[in-house]
Formats: C-alpha cells, sequence, structure tokens
C-alpha cells in the first residue's frame, strides 16, 4: 500500500556519488519521512546538507535497516556483500550501484527506461548498472525495438569521476605536482590515456567484460555480438561513447533523429556543421543521456554510427538509482521474499 512519506537511506553517503544520489534525491518526486545517511565509522558525524537542514551521517554497522523502506548503497563491494543481505531480509528494497549483485540471476539489473518490468520479480535487492552501460542502453533501447541490433562496436571515452573521489584525487594531485596518496592507476593520469584494470588473460578490462555481460543481461540480448574498448580520460563532465551499429532492418538518418527526439531520458544533438553536437561539459549536472554525430556507415549494410554522452555520476549512477527508487513506489512494488543469500 503507498504511503504519504517514506524512509530512505543513502549508503555511502560521504564519497562522489553518495554525495550525488542525495542531490538527486533532494529534486526527485519522492515523498519523504525521513532520510537516513550511512558511512563508515571514518566518515560517521558527518554533516550534509538536505532540504533545507543538516542531516548527520550515521556509522553503517550500528544500523539494522529496519523500519527503512529503501537503501541506495554506493559504498563499495565489501559493504554491498556485508549489509545488502541483511537489510533485505529486514524488509529493507536495495538498490546497489557496486558490481558484485549486478550477474546475479536472482537480481535484476535495471535501466528504467529500458526494462522496467525486471523491478516485478525483484527480490529485495536490484542491482544499478555500470556507468558506462546505463547511458549506452538508453540510446540503443529505441533502436532495438524499431530496426533490431545485430552487432556492437563500442569505445568509452570516460571521465576520471569514474574512479570515485580517488580518482579525482589522483588526477589533482598530478596536477599539481605531487604524489598521490591513493592511485588508481600505475601511469600518469592527468594529460595522458589509461585503460582500466586488466586481470584477464584475453587481455580485455574489467571494464570492458562488465560492459558485454552487462548490456546483454539488461537488453535480454544473450548472443548479441559486443566489441568493446574502454578508456579513461583526464577530464570530469562525464563519459563519451563512439558507437557503431548494424541494424537489421533498413532506416535513413531522419528516422533515426525522430526516434531519438521521442525517446524518454534522451536528448538529440545533431547538427555538426554548426558544431552542435554533444560534450561532456554539456552532460555535466544533467540527467539526460545526450545522442548526436549520427552517420551512414556505409562500409557494412544497414551500418549506423552515433556519439552517446551522458553525466556518470548524474545519470550513470545516482540519477538511475533514484529512477529506480521512483518505479518501485509508484508501482507499489515494497512485497517481495529474498532469495537464499
Amino acid at each position: 500500500m503507498k504511503k504519504s512519506g517514506y524512509k530512505i537511506a543513502v549508503v555511502g553517503a560521504t564519497g562522489l556519488v553518495g554525495r550525488a544520489m542525495i542531490k538527486v534525491l533532494e529534486e526527485s518526486t519522492i515523498p519523504f519521512e525521513e532520510l537516513f545517511l550511512f558511512a563508515s565509522e571514518r566518515s560517521a558525524e558527518q554533516e550534509i546538507p538536505f532540504k533545507g537542514k543538516l542531516n548527520k551521517v550515521k556509522n553503517i554497522e550500528t544500523t539494522d535497516f529496519k523500519g527503512i523502506d529503501i537503501a541506495l548503497f554506493s559504498a563499495g563491494k565489501d559493504v554491498s556483500v556485508k549489509y545488502a543481505p541483511s537489510a533485505a531480509r529486514n524488509g529493507c528494497i536495495v538498490i546497489d550501484n557496486g558490481s558484485y549483485w549486478r550477474m546475479h540471476p536472482q537480481v535484476p539489473l535495471v535501466v528504467p527506461e529500458v526494462n522496467p518490468k525486471a523491478l516485478l520479480k525483484h527480490k529485495g535487492i536490484i542491482a544499478n548498472p555500470n556507468c558506462s552501460t546505463i547511458q549506452l542502453v538508453v540510446a540503443l533501447e529505441p533502436l532495438q525495438k524499431s530496426f533490431g541490433i545485430k552487432r556492437l562496436v563500442v569505445s568509452t571515452y570516460q571521465s576520471i569521476t569514474g574512479a570515485g573521489q580517488k580518482g579525482l584525487d589522483h588526477l589533482f594531485s598530478e596536477i599539481e605536482g605531487k604524489e598521490p596518496k591513493k592511485r588508481v592507476s600505475s601511469h600518469q593520469v592527468a594529460f595522458n590515456t589509461v585503460f582500466h584494470e586488466i586481470t584477464d588473460e584475453s587481455g580485455f578490462s574489467v571494464e570492458e567484460i562488465k560492459m558485454k555481460n552487462e548490456i546483454r543481461k539488461i537488453m535480454d540480448l544473450p548472443k548479441l555480438p559486443i566489441a568493446v574498448t574502454c578508456v579513461r580520460l583526464p577530464v570530469l563532465g562525464g563519459h563519451g561513447e563512439s558507437v557503431n551499429l548494424k541494424l537489421e532492418n533498413t532506416f535513413d538518418i531522419q528516422q533515426i533523429r525522430n526516434i531519438f527526439r521521442n525517446s524518454p531520458g534522451i536528448i538529440l544533438v545533431d547538427e555538426p556543421i554548426k558544431e552542435k553536437y554533444p560534450t561532456t561539459q554539456l552532460s555535466s549536472g544533467r540527467n539526460e543521456v545526450f545522442v548526436g554525430r549520427l552517420r551512414i556507415d556505409d562500409s557494412v549494410r544497414n551500418g549506423l554510427y552515433l556519439w552517446v554522452v551522458a553525466d556518470n555520476v548524474r545519470k550513470g549512477a545516482a540519477t538511475n538509482a533514484v529512477q529506480i527508487a521512483e518505479q518501485i513506489i509508484n508501482d507499489d512494488l515494497f512485497e517481495f521474499t529474498c532469495f537464499d543469500f
């Protein structure tokens, strides 16, 4: 039964994404009874403003999440593994921004513009996808519906903010000529291009593997051929993605433009001769996905190029998580049975 107000929690409230979650929650349509902020003992007792009042951050070890309706987690894998199951067992729906639960067969991986029906079968934990995946599937879904996608090739140009506050600290330390206290790469980040961590013998990075697996799961296209290269750049505004598609059916560029103009969550910026196209600065602080530089790829039948940009901290993390919470509230999806963790 819908309530007049909801108790919402943010776990990892003092981090880069956690603070963005608080800001997006403040802008949201959610009717609040109370907002709870949690972090590690080291970060507890900080005060963060919300709706004109200062909220004190509490030590996550002091809560069992009983009575909290929804908790947005963005505090890293260890916290998600330790606290998300117990929160769900106590009736709190967890929307987790980490990678641990994303490919679990019992956990829906959700982008509301793409697969909101996946929420109908949630069992207490819902996974928020990787930032680079979220913006891409928002752009791909209307093309899949209208034409079908036969093959996908994508190269990402990702903001260092994808590495969180550590990434920012690493970049600014190097710009100031200092050695970073915590490194996100063994290479110099400032004025450079670097790859994400590579641990797989195949040579693919963790980020590249995530994107392939998550796209297939969210779009329910388990056999879609996907080629991915992910690169980190020393920029702050957001993530850019160069996308090349082979579609199933024929199309013309004007059809594609009209589809994007009428797709929720997408803003079309496609007048390249006038230098109007999506940039990472344009997306900064915005919740939408920006699409532009639409071009026919004449090297293959039904080939299409596009450029996709979004604020990775907002739509790529905080906004998508809040949109999931709004969907749960709007559809009254609070009844669930936990799976066996």
